[in-house]
């Protein structure tokens, strides 16, 4: 059942009563989890099912998991079968936080996801926000820069990022025709525990032997330079190249942002990487934690080792490994409890008061604004 705009609880009420859901429209949101996404890619892997200890069935090489996003629909409590997007329509600030709110309107800001390449992905490329909302406004797309945190790696593994020196677009055009394009480009050795940046524009690509989680603008624009001449197994046809796109939107540089080191925040806390559009943070929990949303942004948690109790309230949820859970903006207090668990927090920050809370210049900590 599709909901008309601005009547995203209609379905709540319909299945659940009126009274079950008094409350949500105005601060009746609570800790949301999402029906996940299950991509089947031509080089992904069979680690993430074990992993999550899916069911089956799923596909035989499920390359992405996407966690949360805009179209994926809630799976507990009185808003089940609601999707994101509806929500946000009907929620706006409440739900995605006032920063999201002034730069996209209601809209989810973020998309959350874990990738399994048993293979390499395609050498791509991805365009900034004004690319995005001109040439491609129709998609409904931001722009996409995003971030890797590595969750297992095989020795040897590397990312392709950036080029090794700059190139004219002329030299970067001439190496795609004549299949060299990968000798331009740059390679990093990564393992389990690296953080890795992506600004939009980057050339890049995951390679194989990687398993990670992917925090990124909400966007599926991706520009493919280079295939490695594989072919579409349904169709039979080498899969498309978007060359001339590429061209417009890459940085034919060096990635400027390799490995970055965390900043502690606190004794349980790590800052990984913070820009304009996403922050990440590293939190152990070993006993409780407390925290509480920013009306300014939601937040996603993401439980990467262990079993976490997310209490808000009176209410609890038990959260697994591979459990991501979508706060909104309004929620205010909430508290982990673990025995000893790992989870990666994503929220859209105030970049000048990120600033003055580590006391740190641009430059001098992951923090790119």
């Amino acid at each position: 059942m599709r909901l008309r705009e601005g009547n995203a609880l209609q379905l709540a009420i319909e299945t659940h009563g009126r009274a079950a859901v008094q409350g949500i429209g105005m601060s009746g949101l609570y800790p949301m989890l999402c029906e996940p996404r299950l991509v089947e890619s031509i080089w992904g892997g069979q680690r993430l099912a074990p992993w999550l200890e899916l069911p089956p069935p799923h596909p035989e090489r499920l390359g992405e998991i996407w966690l949360v996003f805009d179209s994926n629909r809630v799976s507990n409590g009185p808003l089940a079968g609601v999707t994101i997007a509806e929500l946000a329509r009907a929620h706006g600030a409440a739900l995605v936080g006032t920063r999201p709110y002034a730069r996209y309107g209601a809209d989810l800001p973020l998309l959350a996801k874990f990738i399994d390449a048993a293979d390499r992905l395609s050498v791509q490329v991805h365009p900034d926000d004004e690319y995005a909302h001109t040439v491609e406004a129709h998609t409904g797309f931001h722009g996409k820069t995003e971030a890797w945190y590595i969750l297992d790696a095989e020795p040897g593994a590397t990312v392709t990022l950036g080029m090794r020196a700059p190139a004219e677009r002329e030299e970067l055009a001439a190496a795609i025709a004549d299949g060299t394009v990968e000798e331009l480009l740059a390679q990093q050795l990564v393992s389990a525990g690296d953080l890795i940046f992506v600004p939009a524009g980057t050339i890049h690509a995951i390679n194989a032997g990687i398993m990670l989680f992917e925090i990124q603008q909400k966007s599926d624009l991706t520009y493919r330079l280079y295939d490695y001449n594989r072919r579409d197994a349904r169709t039979g046809r080498p899969r498309e190249l978007h060359i001339e796109q590429a061209l417009a939107v890459s940085r034919r540089e060096p990635a400027m942002t390799a490995q970055l080191r965390p900043l502690p925040l606190d004794e349980q806390r790590d800052l990984l990487v913070a820009c304009a559009s996403f922050a990440l943070e590293r939190w152990q929990v070993q006993g409780s934690l407390s925290a509480a949303t920013d009306p300014g942004s939601l937040e996603i948690v993401t439980v990467i080792a262990g079993t976490v109790q997310l209490a808000w309230g009176k209410e609890t949820l038990e959260l697994r490994r591979g459990t991501a859970v979508l706060l909104p903006a309004i929620l205010g207090a909430y508290r982990l409890e673990a025995s000893d668990a790992t989870v990666l927090r994503s929220y859209m920050p105030d970049l000048p008061a990120l600033l003055a809370v580590v006391g740190a210049a641009p430059g001098a900590a992951p923090i790119f604004p």
